[in-house]
């Protein structure tokens, strides 16, 4: 049920800009941080409460180490106490680098005449996802820069060829997307292509510095970008991601914005954002933006935790623009995806590619490029559950459904569960002898704690029926 203003005699939100910097940057100055409110604080986000913007604030001004490490000692018991100890995986697969915006930032501005401009054919784009399927891949996400080519009905067609494709026992089974904002026809004509979650960033939320960094081209229209998952909701998509590029501005702001975007969608639509995403600015072709924005780690790590606690039922995605070392810690502060084996040259999963070529026909430098068996081993070792799990997209238990799952936190009833049972596949089909051992060891030991007997039993079930050949399992 969407949002009624008739029903509550309230002014309409929808589509309409909900950031004011000076009612972000006052919680920010005037929010005052005790041992005490940290402590309560830290204790509703446990008890499964959402944090209000001052709640959050208190959170991003406690400097004391003893006080951040409260934080995150928090975020690590609640990610576990929701999400378990799975970690769900996934490609981005670059479609098309061609871009009319001139983004200061990014490898694809208009401006760069170094970069080596190209979109994927069909076959091409065939090539790429058998080689991914090959992997063991099961969940991707399409990226496209923002050109007139890359339109609705183009994205629509690339998703369509990626759930098409099939290579033994792989397929694609969730095509998310990243792309351009989208009017609402266009929105539904890609929603009819079956995606999963779009996702759409805004950078940054402070307007003044957003227009710094966007020359030209659609996306320096700060409100339209803004609105943008508004118009993906009333076009029925009711799974959206949102995220910042940190770097660009003060971090402490953009959380904030992040939690506020949170909300307003939460208003209008009964539903948050699907996922949240909180890249940093890395090495990119043409990049000059000078450091004093620049996110240490320490502080990296810190607003994971935060974010974490702010938004307990909300997917947190960390990419491999960060190191694997630091990947593999932040990972225990509420983070429940990451890509792995990535690639974001185009062409690059079916052919080689130098770090040379990455900067010219990709957007940006990964700093994990670890092959995806490794990152999975590496998972195991730590006795976490690597998931592909695509069932609650695929039963209807998205959106407003999702949410009736997930707060009451019965959605990890589904999902460790499901989790065993993609990692099983990977292991049968796709893992070397010694991470199969690893693995298997995992999924015994992940199943000995189930507390529900019944629930154990139907999942040694399906784990034999996988055994015997059978695939794509799950509750």
């Amino acid at each position: 049920m969407k949002f009624s203003p008739e029903q509550y005699s309230i002014p309409d939100e929808r589509m309409q800009p909900f950031i004011d910097p000076v009612e972000i940057w006052d919680y920010l100055h005037h929010t005052i941080t005790s041992k005490e409110q940290i402590r309560d604080i830290v204790a509703k986000s446990l008890a499964k409460q959402r944090l209000n913007l001052s709640e959050v604030a208190c959170l991003i001004n406690a400097e004391s180490p003893d006080l951040v490490q409260e934080i995150k000692e928090g975020a690590k018991i609640l990610k576990r106490t929701i999400y378990g100890n799975r970690i769900v995986l996934f490609a981005p697969l670059y479609i098309g680098n061609k871009c009319a915006n001139d983004c200061t930032y990014c490898g694809f501005r208009s401006s760069n005449k170094n970069a080596v401009r190209k979109t994927l054919t069909d076959e091409e784009i065939v090539r790429e996802i058998e080689s991914l399927e090959d992997k063991g891949q099961k969940r991707l996400i399409l990226v496209y820069g923002e050109n007139a080519q890359y339109n609705p009905e183009f994205i629509a067609h690339t998703v369509r060829i990626a759930y098409q494709v099939k290579k033994g026992h792989g397929e694609i089974r969730r095509v998310n997307i990243n792309a351009a904002p989208l009017e609402i026809d266009g929105f539904k004509v890609v929603k009819a292509a079956g995606i999963g979650t779009y996702q759409i960033f805004q950078e940054t939320y402070h307007p003044e510095a957003y227009k710094t960094y966007h020359l030209r081209g659609k996306k320096a229209d700060y409100g339209y970008r803004l609105t943008a998952l508004d118009r993906a909701q009333e076009a029925g998509i009711d799974d959206v991601g949102i995220g910042a590029l940190f770097g660009l501005y003060d971090w402490r702001f953009d959380v904030l914005g992040l939690v506020r975007h949170t909300n307003h969608l939460e208003a209008c639509y009964n539903v948050g954002p699907h996922t949240i995403s909180f890249p940093r600015v890395k090495d990119a072709s043409m990049l000059d933006l000078g450091t004093r924005y620049f996110v240490s780690d320490d502080d990296f790590k810190k607003l994971v935790a935060i974010l974490r606690l702010a938004v307990p039922y909300t997917g947190m995605i960390l990419t491999a623009r960060e190191p694997a070392a630091l990947r593999d810690e932040i990972i225990q502060y509420g983070v429940s995806q990451i890509d792995g084996g990535t690639k974001i040259e185009l062409g690059s999963y079916s052919e080689n590619a130098d770090t040379e070529k990455n900067l010219k026909r990709g957007q940006f430098r990964i700093n994990d490029d670890r092959p995806l068996n490794d990152i999975i081993d590496e998972l195991l070792g730590q006795g976490m559950i690597p998931s592909f799990c695509t069932a609650c997209y695929r039963l209807g238990r998205t959106g407003e459904h999702f949410m009736e799952f997930s707060v009451p936190g019965f959605i990890k009833r589904y999902c460790t569960p499901n989790a065993i049972l993609t990692l099983a596949e990977y292991l049968i089909d796709y893992a070397p002898e010694s991470t199969a051992q690893k693995g298997w060891q995992v999924i015994h030991s992940a199943i000995g704690q189930m507390e529900d007997q019944k629930m154990a039993a139907m999942v040694r079930l399906k784990l034999e029926q996988l055994k015997a050949g059978k695939r794509d399992l799950y509750f």
